[in-house]
């Protein structure tokens, strides 16, 4: 669903900000094509080795280049991609506005960007049932893996992260001439497409 919000197509050129171990980025490989290009961008190294070894095991002339980085500052000249997706990513991000406006920088005129990631959802029992399986399932599923430290923080940045609206908002607010949030699962989730 994001690769298809974010009007990636054969031939394009096409960003993926905060891919851990770059599932997505390599949907976008897919949709590109030999013709087109994807970069995946991410702070940590260790998920760019990982993401780097399933690439290798899945594309014999990958379209893909994984990039060591900081979204809040992109390591791209200005109007360079067609199409751009974060997942999971932007929740993350220290500064928000900044993260967004580093994304729209990157894109040339007209193109869009798809960002999925948690949210709040409005309903009394969706809320129950996120903190019950994020209590239940996730953090003691990555408890067993060692990963405490790493899953602890989903829910309170759940709880911080603004709703599809400010969202709209602050893309608004950094120069995105069109923003939509479509909320996914219930409100469990959400996709903030943008187009510069």
């Amino acid at each position: 669903m994001a690769v298809d919000w974010s009007g990636a197509a054969a031939g394009y050129t096409c960003l993926d900000v905060c891919c851990g171990s770059g599932d997505l980025a390599m949907l976008l490989a897919r949709r590109v094509g030999k013709s087109g290009r994807v970069y995946g961008l991410d702070f940590a190294p260790a998920q760019l080795a990982i993401a780097h070894q399933k690439a290798q095991q899945q594309f014999r002339l990958a379209p893909l280049e994984w990039v060591e980085g900081d979204a809040l500052a992109l390591p791209f000249e200005n109007n360079r991609f067609h199409a751009a997706t974060m997942a999971y990513g932007l929740r993350n991000l220290t500064d928000l506005p900044l993260g967004l406006q580093e994304l729209r920088r990157v894109l040339k005129p007209g193109a869009k960007a798809a960002i999925l990631d948690f949210h709040q959802p409005q309903s009394v029992w969706l809320k129950t049932f996120q903190q019950w399986y994020l209590d239940t399932v996730v953090v003691p599923t990555a408890q067993q893996c060692g990963l405490t430290d790493e899953y602890a923080y989903i829910s309170p940045s759940v709880e911080r992260f603004p709703g599809g609206v400010e969202q709209v908002q602050l893309a608004h607010s950094v120069g995105f001439a069109e923003a939509t949030h479509h909320p996914l699962l219930g409100g469990l989730m959400g996709m903030l497409v943008l187009r510069k």
